[in-house]
């Protein structure tokens, strides 16, 4: 397990943000040696999900030294383990934050911190799945057309989720085809055999099934 450096906690708070990094205990041993014997801060919490009751568990721990040297960067720790309805563990992560901990906050940053990796996952999956076609092989090495169609792609997935995010007839569209890849496809098919004054209009053909207005 390789440990994440300093210089990217402290690079992140040069920029003027705020850092929460997963940080497992056999890639951060010297948190671990620290906090052994240490009485830690603790809630505990039951939540329900879906017919089942799970329990959350929080401990955390204030101003941690990332390393064993002396010139280690201090960073508040906090672990979040999840249990099942028959005590049975299902989930255990910890991870170290800038932020400051507390216990009205502790459930909130733990699940910040587990939205990273579901937003990543999510976030590839539509790239490989969804119609932008992403493959293994894009972005091997900077020289190659591989990595231009890598990057070719991103643009266009982010494009596409601020047009998600602020178009309402965007939306609309979207909903009405029901998939992703049946919205480009039509978007490509349509685009093909008429011609649109404007994105409003195209956008207006798609979400509501009507006809482009007439030019004069």
């Amino acid at each position: 397990m390789i440990c994440f450096p300093a210089s990217l906690c402290e690079a992140v708070r040069a920029s003027g943000g705020h850092f929460l990094f997963v940080c497992k205990p056999d890639s951060h041993k010297a948190i671990e040696e620290f906090r052994a014997g240490i009485v830690l801060d603790e809630l505990t919490q039951k939540v329900r999900r879906g017919k089942q009751w799970v329990t959350h568990r929080y401990q955390w721990l204030r101003d941690v030294p990332l390393r064993g040297d002396a010139d280690a960067i201090a960073v508040n720790w906090l672990m979040i383990e999840i249990r099942d309805a028959c005590g049975e563990l299902t989930y255990r992560n910890s991870f170290v934050t800038d932020l400051a901990v507390e216990r009205d906050n502790v459930a909130q940053l733990a699940a910040c911190g587990r939205a990273r990796w579901k937003i990543e996952n999510e976030g590839f999956n539509v790239l490989k799945t969804k119609g932008y076609n992403l493959e293994h092989n894009f972005g091997h090495g900077k020289r190659n057309l591989s990595m231009v169609l890598a990057i070719l792609n991103l643009l266009a997935f982010a494009c596409h989720t601020v047009c998600e995010l602020g178009g309402g007839k965007w939306r609309a569209a979207m909903r009405e085809l029901v998939t992703r890849q049946g919205f480009f496809q039509a978007l490509r098919i349509i685009t093909t055999f008429l011609v649109f004054a404007s994105w409003d209009d195209l956008l207006g053909t798609l979400a509501f099934i009507r006809p482009p207005p007439l030019g004069p």
